[in-house]
């Protein structure tokens, strides 16, 4: 037990990838119990689903990656062990106390949440004291990821705020959610993948030459800060003046990245269809803004965000995790039939799910649908799970060498 204790411990996305996922699994069949009146939770939509993915499940699969990743970026030591489980047990512990709170007794989970920021501003803290110590005189990437870290702390503070104060309640909730997700989860998840796809892509297509925007990271940021801005109107026409640009903007750099994505191995493909799903997300966001002039009384529920938690985040997630939990375990990295077919029907569940949000507009069961697409993917994360989290909480045993290709 102490030999696996050990293990597991070993690296830091080991520990959070996999609290991640079984919280994921957890809050979605949650969503899905509740949604389908199977058990009353006395709690909003808001408190169990979008809180809960914003600030407990996303965060922790991409702080597992970062405590990986960010000393490399700014070549320091890597995070000592001790360091990254004190806040593992914080995270661990406000999750479930979480979890239960909401099905148990609900008057207890803004202390939880307290103890979920707490665990946070831990996290931000120790990447700021790693990002000041470098000496690398490139430290745009870092900045920003920090720059969002601390954003979404604010949007965090703001959503804890809202459930104690009674005037204004609403407002503040709704710009904690935007911001939470735009600003906070978002743009930690873009500022990742617009230095690894790059980097994975060269390491496949030796002579692709990577080319991005100067100000990348400076233009987006604003460009979500003014979303997060319109949003708060809760006007779905007003979005049209800011989805354009976005969608405009996002088109001309992903042309000037050249990406060769038919000249790569799915592990990387899969990586840039992350990417183009934040394209399709923001034509579907002016598609329903268009709609919102000419036929007011479609419906297209919360599908722009969906698309990007679902067509971005997590094929991104399942795109990275795949690859640091291959390559850290010393296996060789290579996406077999099944990660293929893995990829490509969470592809499908998406299409599914963007489906599921205009369902009534053809007088279909959105409720049946909605159950169907969370039934689908709790498989999905299971049967992913099943194949690759559990590398990280197997015995130790003998390895080959670790890959050249490994983070």
């Amino acid at each position: 037990m102490i030999s696996w204790y050990k293990k597991f411990c070993s690296q830091p996305h080991q520990p959070f990838f996999t609290n991640g996922i079984v919280f994921f699994i957890l809050f979605m069949a949650l969503f899905g119990l509740a949604f389908g009146s199977y058990i009353n939770i006395d709690s909003s939509l808001y408190t169990y689903h979008a809180y809960a993915l914003i600030f407990i499940v996303f965060i922790q699969f991409f702080l597992g990656f970062l405590f990986v990743v960010f000393p490399k970026f700014l070549m320091q030591a890597e995070i000592e062990s001790k360091e990254y489980m004190k806040q593992f047990y914080l995270y661990f512990i406000a999750s479930l106390g979480f979890f239960l709170s909401i099905i148990f007794y609900s008057k207890l989970i803004i202390y939880f949440q307290i103890l979920m920021l707490f665990a946070q501003i831990l996290s931000f803290v120790l990447l700021y004291k790693i990002h000041k110590k470098s000496t690398m005189p490139d430290k745009n990437d870092t900045k920003w990821i920090l720059i969002s870290f601390f954003t979404g702390l604010i949007s965090h503070f703001i959503y804890i705020f809202s459930n104690i104060v009674t005037n204004y309640s609403y407002e503040l909730l709704k710009i904690s959610i935007n911001s939470g997700f735009y600003l906070f989860l978002f743009m930690i998840v873009f500022t990742i993948s617009q230095r690894m796809i790059p980097f994975f892509t060269r390491v496949m297509v030796p002579d692709y030459q990577i080319n991005k925007s100067h100000y990348l990271l400076n233009i987006f940021f604003i460009l979500l800060l003014i979303k997060v801005i319109i949003l708060s109107f809760e006007d779905a026409k007003l979005n049209l003046f800011i989805d354009i640009p976005i969608f405009l903007f996002l088109l001309i750099e992903l042309y000037k990245w050249k990406l060769p994505t038919f000249k790569t191995p799915a592990i990387v493909w899969i990586l840039h269809l992350g990417i183009y799903w934040i394209v399709i997300a923001f034509f579907i966001s002016i598609i329903e803004s268009i709609f919102a002039y000419i036929y007011p009384n479609i419906y297209f529920e919360k599908i722009v965000i969906h698309t990007l938690a679902l067509g971005y985040f997590v094929t991104v997630l399942i795109g990275f995790g795949t690859r640091v939990i291959l390559g850290h375990s010393g296996r060789k990295i290579e996406t077999k039939l099944f990660a293929k077919l893995i990829f490509i029907f969470l592809q499908i569940f998406v299409l599914l799910r963007i489906f599921s949000s205009i369902s009534m507009d053809f007088g279909l069961s959105y409720t049946v649908f909605i159950e169907l697409s969370t039934i689908i993917f709790i498989v999905l994360l299971l049967v992913w799970s099943l194949k690759y989290i559990v590398i990280l909480i197997e015995p130790e045993k003998k390895i080959e060498k670790k890959s050249k290709w490994s983070i």
